[in-house]
């Protein structure tokens, strides 16, 4: 492994001395070992910086970028980011693409004991990689604590993200290189506006977006407590969860919860409260198909979005809203209502912090004193949706839009979404119901949906992660011979 010479750290205002303790630029030399040989890289840990009206630094964005030294003309780019808002890229950097990747142990669920491998599923094969974390997240800092609120929102978040993107292509001199957008979770909204941005403000089209387990549509997001169409969307994952727990997971089957969802389903939660044998045969389906005892569905009217992580998975035990198929022992089982940290943002996964600032101090060149901030709930607080702050707001924000209008006036840009079944945060439902209401003429061929075994973070799976992996190979070069 080969290190490049460093840069000194530049220094902007004075109230910006957190910028010092962030260490320069480091490149380093590495080759990944995959089924098709081997292949070289060069990986970039540094920072971008940003600048206000006045000249000054108003923030550092770190970054990580692997760029193949074989690459041919126009080869892909791709730039990854995570959600929250208020989440780091390590998710995505060390669990699906990188070139390196973090295992959990035989269960794929201990993070006291991660172990960092070679990634054979890097999408490194085919695209060069820019791992971005957003102001407020990972090493990105802001000048000050006031700085820092300027982007936290939509727009705000949307407008910087597109301005990094454009100050890394500029400085590396790849205008020329098809140019794609991976997100997850509110990552996958995010790429949606980002796209919008670069299109808008800085000049660049965007080849295609991929969204990892998105918020598509906040509206169905907010809550399913009393929207009918909301709690039908997300029943099929509800379904997919208990057919794992029952090991009899099958499209088949799981085709059958979503023609229920969608016809008997909606149409009764839409109407007036069914009574006698229609409701107890109602009820009864939905607690098969659920796992939640018969009363527990029959007290909520069939709305079951608010009690299945305390009732779907037994007595004393409390299933993820990231994974409705994974649970845990309930830390408050005398509790009416789920008090307990999730059992996988709060567990196992919370290892991809500390993993990467190990990865990046002793692989990539990069000995950060700062802390890397995996999860920044400040950030989520703050964050400004459509001119105010909280979940009404949350419910009124929308990428639709930005879909479609990337799609109408970018005759080449494509639209890949994918889920994992039993993810009820932000259920595959919904991006089927998206992608099935943008105009045929719009998403004929350029808008597809892909579902695999798991939930939220599917990936942790290998087996769901490499399928990923191929179908997203697929997805390239498809754009490569249009």
């Amino acid at each position: 492994m080969a290190q490049e010479g460093r840069e000194p750290p530049q220094r902007g205002n004075a109230s910006s001395g957190i910028f010092n303790l962030i260490p320069p630029d480091s490149s380093t030399d590495h080759v990944l070992k995959t089924a098709s040989g081997d292949l070289p890289y060069t990986a970039t840990a540094g920072t971008l910086d940003l600048f206000g009206q006045d000249g000054d630094r108003t923030a550092k964005v770190f970054y990580t970028a692997y760029v193949s030294k074989d690459r041919q003309p126009r080869r892909p780019l791709t730039f990854v980011f995570n959600g929250g808002p208020g989440a780091a890229s390590a998710y995505l950097h060390l669990g699906l693409v990188g070139p390196r990747v973090l295992e959990f142990g035989p269960s794929q669920d201990d993070g006291t004991t991660p172990k960092l491998s070679d990634n054979p599923d890097s999408w490194l094969a085919f695209t060069d990689l820019v791992l971005i974390d957003p102001v407020g997240t990972g090493w990105s800092r802001a000048a000050s604590n006031d700085a820092a609120g300027s982007f936290y929102g939509v727009r705000q978040d949307a407008e910087s993200l597109a301005k990094v993107i454009a100050l890394y292509v500029q400085k590396n001199d790849r205008m020329d290189a098809p140019k794609y957008l991976l997100g997850e979770s509110y990552g996958g909204f995010r790429a949606a506006k980002v796209a919008t941005a670069l299109k808008g403000n800085q000049g660049i089209l965007a080849s295609g977006v991929i969204m990892v387990s998105p918020m598509i549509e906040g509206q169905f997001l907010a809550s399913t407590g009393d929207d009918p169409l909301a709690a039908a969307l997300q029943l099929p994952s509800l379904a997919a969860a208990e057919l794992e727990r029952a090991n009899a997971f099958t499209p088949e089957k799981l085709g059958e919860a979503e023609r229920f969802a969608m016809g008997d389903y909606l149409v009764s939660l839409a109407g007036p409260a069914p009574s006698g044998a229609v409701a107890d045969g109602f009820y009864s389906r939905i607690s098969e198909l659920t796992g939640i005892p018969k009363e527990d569905v029959a007290r909520t009217r069939g709305f079951v979005g608010d009690i299945y992580a305390k009732r779907a998975a037994g007595s004393g035990q409390i299933a993820s809203s990231y994974d409705a198929a994974y649970s845990v022992p309930d830390a408050y089982p005398e509790a009416g209502y789920s008090r307990n940290d999730d059992p996988i943002l709060d567990g196992y996964t919370r290892a991809y912090g500390a993993a990467f600032a190990n990865y990046a101090r002793h692989e990539l060149g990069f000995p950060s004193e700062v802390t890397y901030t995996l999860l920044n709930e400040d950030v989520n607080r703050r964050w400004e949706w459509n001119g105010g702050r909280g979940g009404d707001n949350r419910a009124m924000a929308s990428a639709s839009g930005d879909l479609r209008d990337l799609l109408s006036v970018i005759p080449s840009f494509r639209v890949m979404v994918v889920h994992g079944y039993s993810d009820a945060l932000t259920p595959y439902g919904v991006s089927r119901y998206v992608i099935d209401h943008l105009p045929s003429d719009l998403a004929a061929g350029r808008a597809e949906l892909k579902v695999y075994r798991g939930g939220h973070m599917f990936y942790t799976d290998p087996a769901s992660r490499r399928s990923f992996a191929l179908d997203a190979r697929t997805f390239y070069e498809a754009k490569a011979t249009d």
